[in-house]
């Protein structure tokens, strides 16, 4: 691993200097070897600060390592965003070890958890504490996750949950509108959970233009996830990424 046992100390220091990017991969959705190799080329050169791997659906764990190995190529970290444990593999620099904060089933606050510990133990992959938080429109892994979402406009709510999650030694917290939401998390919501907490905070669902990504670290976003865009419009994903990462 080019990195093991450095990711959350090269996050750390990278995001006290910018606001970071990290492009979301699932590897359902990766048509072809040469889709991956020239859209990660894309990526690292516009500036992405690391690759996250995952997807709510339909992964296996063939197609999770054959994505792994040509992401390993570049000189930045790449992460696990587990849905479940399907997505665990020694091929990845770290995992985020989230849990779905606001699920009304508790595999997907602590029971995934409990299974996959043992895995990631033996496996020896560093691990991102992370709160997952769903907001809004939730998509997918809303639906899939069975998230209590919380409403675009409940900031008080927001920052409840984030508030806990530091409490519980959580390092990250990771505010999702959903993949292909028609709505990111509004930056009032962002500001107020800035304010009152001290974890790093993720943003992503939802972030189609580079001014939407500007306005949403301009509130305290610490890291901005782009996933579907890069699927779609590789080319406005670009943009996007240069314009928060100063590149």
């Amino acid at each position: 691993m080019k990195m093991k046992g450095k990711i959350n100390s090269y996050i750390q220091q990278l995001s006290e200097k910018k606001t970071l990017h990290f492009s979301l991969i699932d590897p359902d959705k990766v048509p072809d070897y040469n889709f991956l190799v020239s859209t990660s080329k894309k990526l690292y050169d516009a500036g992405t600060s690391a690759f996250m791997v995952g997807g709510t659906l339909g992964v296996s764990k063939d197609k999770l390592d054959s994505i792994l190995d040509i992401l390993q190529d570049y000189s930045i970290p790449v992460i696990l965003f587990p849905s479940n444990i399907n997505i665990i593999s020694e091929k990845a620099d770290a995992i985020m070890f989230m849990s779905l904060l606001n699920s009304d089933d508790l595999y997907y606050v602590i029971g995934a958890q409990v299974v996959a510990a043992p895995i990631i133990k033996r496996l020896g992959l560093e691990i991102l504490p992370t709160a997952y938080i769903i907001v809004g429109f939730g998509g997918t892994a809303g639906h899939v996750g069975r998230a209590r979402v919380i409403p675009f406009d409940n900031s008080d709510l927001a920052v409840a949950y984030s508030l806990a999650a530091e409490y519980l030694g959580m390092k990250y917290v990771y505010l999702e509108a959903g993949s292909g939401s028609p709505e990111t998390v509004r930056p009032e919501m962002i500001a107020a959970v800035k304010k009152s907490t001290s974890t790093l905070l993720m943003v992503g669902g939802g972030i189609k233009s580079a001014d939407k990504a500007k306005l949403l670290a301009s509130a305290g976003a610490n890291i901005i996830v782009t996933g579907n865009l890069i699927e779609n419009d590789i080319e406005r994903a670009v943009k996007l990424i240069k314009a928060i990462t100063n590149n």
